[in-house]
């Protein structure tokens, strides 16, 4: 770190003075920065061809390329050239650079379309093969008893060696600034690797020297060059990474480690910040004696799971004590979390205030309240869509500012400006990945020192829950409740779904109900999967009017009819799309058909799954599917034939998929990593966790000398809230 701080910054975060013109940045940033949030259209060789591309491959719709984008968009993987003593000695299959003698010219005979040139080294002789290039470019690049060093792979073909398009034709100069190791970095059409890398290196030529935020021992002990050094050693390496074994993610540098560590300092930072605001807010006691608490559970048709009975512990001391409570209740398909939401929301009315619940879907919103009213005793309960008619709008409206409703369930109408409450004590957020940070927010602001509780029923692997929840405290649901029973997964190739539908005319015999699951509504033309519609049309013929369909694109109300008709038994066969995937709770449905099976993500296969196996009948699950299969949809498939645990499924998805896809569609809000891959980094999510909490607990306004460098790293990975909220007290 610097010995004088104060140079290096100019003036804390909150007073710096606006900067004029230039990019999007905040007036608020420190100036050092300046030169990573130019816009990347500056850099030499980023002209009126290749400026579009870049922003294609790194821009967005809300604003252009940046250099931090360039240099934060670092190398896949790196191809070493080494130069090889002759050609006789020279490996097959392997990138080489050899150094030859253009002996001959041989153009492309008639029919044939490889112009090939003949080049030796007194060891022996190659073939360097070309096609569609043009004779005038090869003339120059290659003249006739040249010496020319080429680098790429060799091949047999024909018994002879050939290598064909040579990655590099050099000079003797030209092997000078040769590196020691090709970054191969992702790139889109027509912009190459080899395009890519000159430009960054134009970017790491704007690197500003920035203060160390980083623990020095910590930095020491972990052998962590400096953040410019390890961005210089990533885009420039010195040596290939290993071959990568099968299974295994490739070993990290500590330079790559270093500008991981970097980016999940910033969002844990960030995530602690918050949560000590929100924990300085004042709250309120929102328990009373239990005595709605003791009516819920006395109604309840089961006894609570220990699980369950800990999780309602725990959220009612957070309830009880006079500061805010921020908890994720997550759960397994079917481990009982709408009765400890329940239990939660009875706590509120217990102390005289008011609770909501909201859910992602309208059919979802509409379960929840079904299957709450018997359970409510005398609280007043009332569902509030945007669907309502205006006449019962107003008075649902009415009502709650008044304070004659305590517990309102519905969908994100809840948080709309026109929604207003006499005094709210509890906001439970159902399914929270598919609400945006924001939403949960307008909702908790709804009242005074609102309680927040968020569920999700998609197990999270510890890394996701600390990086998408780390502001929250958490319980987790991992037992199911008595008598359910397990559910028996089978994979069917494709080819036999004859088998399969004649399975089906013996289950509904005998009184089970189906869900046929389809990713698609309508057959594409490019991707041959089957489609909702057609297999309805199909399993008619079969089965006649016991068939229904539902999916997404139908409106609202048809949604909800298809989906009594199948609760009520009116249909015994739902073909569906994966509107199904979440809450909808059909306890009579015993067998799932998932159809093209290997195109879901595991952690939606066992959300469907989950769909039953919700009552005392034995249910199973048919992944239907189309080979060959390919290694991560073969594990797949075998990790849902061999497990039922939602937690050890989900974080199995996290290492075949990585973080992008696991919470399927991403939350308004949360951090894209681009430094970090959350599947191998879990060890230095657990330290920033904890270095974040230590630094808020000593310098909760980021005052020290440390405490200012980090507030550059939170504008340099864009959590510039988290400053704001230090400003605002």
């Amino acid at each position: 770190m610097t010995s004088d701080i104060s140079q290096t910054l100019g003036p804390p975060a909150e007073n710096a003075p606006p900067r004029p013109g230039g990019d999007d940045a905040p007036s608020l940033r420190p100036s050092i920065l300046d030169p990573l949030f130019a816009p990347a259209r500056g850099l030499p060789g980023v002209g009126s061809k290749i400026a579009p591309l870049i922003e294609k491959l790194l821009g967005s719709e809300e604003r252009p390329a940046r250099v931090a984008d360039l240099l934060f968009h670092l190398p896949q993987s790196g191809v070493a050239r080494p130069l090889c003593g002759s050609i006789r000695d020279a490996p097959t299959g392997e990138p080489v650079t050899l150094g030859v003698t253009v002996v001959a010219h041989r153009p492309p005979m008639l029919g044939k379309r490889a112009f090939r040139v003949l080049v030796e080294d007194g060891t022996g002789d190659i073939s360097l093969v070309f096609f569609g290039m043009p004779r005038g470019r090869i003339d120059k690049m290659l003249p006739i008893g040249s010496h020319r060093y080429v680098s790429g792979r060799i091949d047999l073909w024909d018994g002879t060696r050939q290598m064909v398009h040579p990655s590099r034709i050099l000079d003797q100069e030209g092997l000078a600034s040769l590196p020691a190791v090709e970054p191969i970095y992702g790139a889109t059409e027509g912009l190459t690797s080899r395009v890519i890398s000159k430009i960054v290196h134009g970017a790491l030529d704007r690197l500003p020297v920035l203060p160390e935020w980083q623990d020095a021992s910590y930095l020491a002990r972990n052998r962590f060059p400096p953040f410019a050094e390890a961005l210089r050693i990533e885009h420039r390496p010195e040596e290939a990474p290993p071959p990568p074994v099968e299974g295994q993610a490739p070993p990290a540098s500590p330079a790559r480690k270093r500008l991981a560590y970097d980016e999940l300092l910033a969002s844990q930072l960030a995530l602690a910040l918050v949560r000590a605001r929100q924990r300085r807010k004042a709250g309120r006691v929102n328990a009373g004696d239990g005595h709605l608490k003791e009516q819920v559970e006395a109604a309840l048709p089961f006894a609570l799971t220990g699980a369950q009975a800990r999780a309602v512990a725990e959220i009612r001391a957070d309830m009880a004590a006079e500061r805010r409570m921020l908890r994720l209740l997550q759960g397994d398909v079917g481990s009982g979390k709408t009765a400890v939401a329940l239990l939660a929301m009875a706590s509120a009315v217990e102390a005289g205030r008011q609770a909501a619940l909201m859910a992602p879907t309208e059919i979802l919103a509409r379960q929840h309240y079904e299957r709450l009213v018997p359970l409510a005793g005398a609280m007043r309960l009332r569902l509030l869509t945007g669907r309502d008619r205006a006449a019962e709008r107003r008075a649902t409206l009415a009502d709650l500012a008044a304070g004659e409703i305590d517990i309102v369930v519905g969908t994100h109408a809840l948080f709309q400006d026109a929604v207003a409450f006499r005094d709210l004590g509890l906001a439970v957020v159902d399914e929270q990945h598919r609400f945006g940070v924001h939403q949960r927010l307008a909702l908790g602001a709804k009242g005074e020192a609102v309680d927040i509780l968020v569920m999700t029923a998609t197990p999270i692997p510890r890394t996701l829950a600390l990086t998408f929840f780390g502001d929250m405290d958490v319980s987790v649901l991992d037992e199911k409740p008595a008598g359910r029973q397990p559910i028996k997964t089978i994979t069917v190739p494709v080819e036999r779904i004859d088998e399969v539908v004649g399975g089906l005319h013996r289950a509904l015999a005998a009184g089970d109900r189906v869900y046929w699951i389809c990713p698609l509504v309508a057959e594409s033309e490019y991707v041959d999967l089957a489609a909702a519609g057609e297999r309805f049309e199909d399993l008619k013929h079969h089965f006649g009017d016991a068939v229904g369909l539902i999916h997404g694109k139908m409106p609202g109300p048809e949604k909800d009819a298809a989906m009594e008709a199948f609760a009520a038994g009116r249909t015994r066969v739902l073909v569906s799309t994966t509107v199904v995937e979440v809450g909808v709770d059909v306890p009579e449905a015993t067998i799932m058909v998932i159809e093209h099976a290997e195109r879901f993500g595991l952690a939606q296969l066992h959300q469907l799954r989950g769909r039953v196996g919700r009552g005392s009948k034995a249910s199973s699950c048919l992944l239907l599917y189309r080979g060959p299969l390919g290694q991560v949809a073969k594990a797949r498939l075998e990790m849902m034939r061999g497990s039922e645990d939602g937690f050890r499924i989900a974080e199995e998805d996290l290492r075949l998929r990585g973080e992008g896809e696991v919470l399927g569609t991403r939350q308004s809000g949360a951090a894209a990593f681009r430094l970090a891959r959350l599947e191998t980094d879990g060890d230095l999510l657990e330290a920033a966790r904890d270095d974040a909490r230590l630094i808020v607990e000593r310098d909760p306004r980021l005052q020290s000398e440390r405490g200012r460098a980090l507030r550059v790293l939170l504008y340099l990975f864009e959590r510039e809230a988290a400053i704001r909220l230090i400003g605002a007290g």
